[in-house]
């Protein structure tokens, strides 16, 4: 990323790649995420591609590395199989896979067979069933890709949720692949296209159904040169290093995108290695010279709340290249507490890099600079409120501001803040809605035409119809002429040439005639008393006889003894705090048990989901309907 700041409304010209193609067997062009795989195989045959680290089996981290020719030959037979399971080109390829080496195997193999990857999960992940079973269904895929011990589960699952029955199982494990490698005829000569879609990204669904976003290969490839652009990412002096679950935007990209752009090596381990033992994390990073990594912001805290004195005496962070902090909000005083708890360690604060992404965009849109701390700025909270980002005076007491972490500018695609009411650009200052547009940006929603050009294809009113060309959209062209735009659902402002992100439209609560941002509500709750679990709290809106009410769901910690006789203390204590910190009465409040709270799949507090629990009486007597009703629903 350039040094210099982003101008006005923070808008950087898009790149565009060329038109080339790829076939599974090796003729290239670079646009694809086939043909950058290979050509890394031809160029440095011998490194190491990826290596998994399993700490189930072995409490040191038992090791599984395949250099780029390994895999270059484990994913040709990988598509030669699914090739003859019946994937043909543009059926899909549900990988239902255990997070492992044969994860990134058959994602790429299932691409080289001109496939359309759906990169998921297996049955029994607590809580998402469903969503398994409804991205399944909305799908349709011909082969679901597994592992040979989770294959009896894959099937008992597919059968008690009654899913379509055209799709084969096929559980191949690596040391197969090599062994059936010879006797296999290769890839198939299959005609792989940068326009063509590569993977089907399923949203986690925190404040909707989820939604398969269609990523090209040529937005795919877009957006991972953007991100290595912006992070300096190179072969000879960095490693990607990862435990972000494989089916998630953010831990795709990252563990083996990146790698595959750039020829870094990719150390990767599963999500429940971090959370058993957060230091292990750290340990990798520390042992891997020019470390870059990426986490959403519960990660950063959850080490700093985890990791003990005697296990930080060991660690050795100062080579570490490059922490991301997104796809979640980025709290400050995360920030202040991840370096006061390892800054002995060697963390320095411009290491940290707040990022902005979605899935939509593949999944980066902006980040701060290199060689520059988190950028930390209270604004005024009733202003933020009323729409407008202004600086709190230096003496603003601790309730009249809001601390927001700039996520800096993007790089290769173009930000405009949006009044959404009038689709005008607004002046630096005022929230409004992120409008995304470039050549990483998705071409629409799967199976969903008319979402498609609701959220892909909106026009900016100030914007002539001649604007430059080259946007993506869901057709993948412009229109008349017209740039299109992708609409992120987020609102967020320009303040000093940074981004700032407040939030989302969907979650935003307006209590009063004021705007209402959850998430900061949410962490008031947290902080209000010691009963109350962190990072496990819901606020949300109901609509009450007509008016918009706010409603309070917080975990109690699972060490207190009897929560009972301190529900109305805690009450008491979350009530006041909310009001004294954001003048809002607090409709209910709900001390709910350890683990009820529901979340997504990436792990973020699912709004809507609990919105819906509260209405159904998960935690009491189901709502009046007649009185509460769905303010603030999809």
């Amino acid at each position: 990323m350039s040094d210099d700041p982003p101008e006005g409304a923070a808008m950087m010209s898009a790149c565009h790649g060329g038109e080339s193609d790829a076939t599974g067997s090796g003729s290239a062009g670079e646009d694809t995420l086939v043909a950058q795989m290979i050509r890394a195989a031809e160029t440095f045959p011998d490194e190491p591609s990826f290596t998994f680290l399993d700490f189930a089996t072995d409490p040191a981290g038992r090791r599984t590395t395949l250099s780029w020719s390994e895999l270059d030959r484990r994913t040709g037979a990988m598509a030669a199989i699914l090739a003859e399971a019946g994937a043909a080109p543009g059926e899909r390829v549900a990988v239902v896979a255990p997070q492992g080496p044969e994860y990134v195997v058959g994602f790429l193999g299932a691409m080289r067979a001109g496939a359309i990857a759906v990169p998921l999960f297996p049955p029994n992940l607590p809580g998402h069933d469903e969503k398994l079973a409804s991205v399944l269904a909305d799908t349709r895929p011909a082969v679901l890709l597994t592992t040979e011990p989770a294959r009896v589960s894959l099937e008992d699952f597919r059968i008690s949720k009654r899913l379509p029955g055209r799709s084969g199982v096929v559980a191949v494990g690596l040391a197969e692949l090599e062994s059936r490698a010879a006797d296999l005829p290769g890839p198939p000569e299959v005609r792989v296209r940068p326009e063509d879609c590569a993977y089907l990204q399923y949203t986690s669904g925190s404040t909707r159904n989820p939604s398969g976003v269609e990523v090209t290969h040529a937005g795919a490839v877009a957006n991972i040169r953007q991100i290595v652009t912006a992070y300096g990412v190179e072969r000879e002096r960095n490693h990607i290093v990862s435990w972000l679950p494989l089916f998630h935007d953010m831990g795709l990209v990252l563990s083996v995108g990146i790698p595959l752009v750039s020829g870094a090596a990719s150390v990767i381990t599963e999500p429940l290695a971090f959370v058993q033992q957060p230091v292990r994390w750290l340990r990798m990073l520390a042992d891997r010279p020019g470390a870059v990594t990426a986490a959403p912001n519960f990660a950063y805290d959850y080490c700093a709340r985890r990791v003990k004195e005697e296990q930080r005496a060991d660690l050795r962070l100062g080579d570490v290249a490059v922490l991301i902090n997104g796809s979640e909000p980025i709290r400050a005083e995360t920030l202040d507490r991840f370096q006061q708890a390892f800054g002995a360690c060697g963390a320095r604060p411009e290491m940290m890099r707040p990022a902005y992404g979605l899935a939509e965009a593949t999944v980066f849109v902006s980040t701060t600079r290199n060689g520059t701390a988190p950028r930390v700025t209270a604004f005024d909270r009733e202003l933020l409120g009323q729409g407008t980002l202004s600086p709190a005076p230096p003496a603003a007491g601790s309730g009249t501001f809001t601390e927001l972490v700039a996520c800096g500018g993007p790089v290769g695609q173009e930000v405009a803040v949006v009044d959404p009411a009038n689709s005008r650009r607004l002046p630096d200052g005022s929230v409004g809605e992120i409008w995304v547009h470039g050549p990483n940006v998705a071409r629409g929603y799967w199976r969903s035409p008319s979402r498609s050009a609701e959220i892909f294809a909106a026009a900016l009113a100030d914007e002539p119809s001649g604007g430059a060309s080259g946007g993506a959209s869901s057709t993948g062209a412009e229109s008349g002429g017209a740039r299109r735009w992708m609409r992120t659902g987020d609102l967020g402002a320009v303040h000093d040439g940074d981004l700032y992100v407040t939030g989302r439209i969907k979650d935003l609560i307006i209590v009063d005639g004021t705007n209402h941002y959850p998430q900061d509500i949410e962490t008031t709750v947290q902080e209000a008393h010691a009963l109350i679990r962190y990072d496990h709290v819901a606020a949300f809106a109901l609509t009450v006889d007509g008016t918009e009410r706010l409603v309070i769901v917080a975990e109690h910690s699972r060490h207190a003894d009897d929560p009972e006789t301190e529900r109305e203390a805690v009450g008491r204590a979350v009530r006041d705090a909310v009001v004294a910190g954001h003048g809002a009465p607090v409709h209910d409040f709900v001390l709910a048990p350890p683990g009820t709270v529901p979340r997504t799949s990436s792990g973020k507090v699912a709004r809507s989901a609990c919105r819906r629990d509260y209405l159904a009486g998960t935690w009491s007597e189901p709502a009046d309907l007649d009185r509460a009703g769905a303010g603030g629903a999809e």
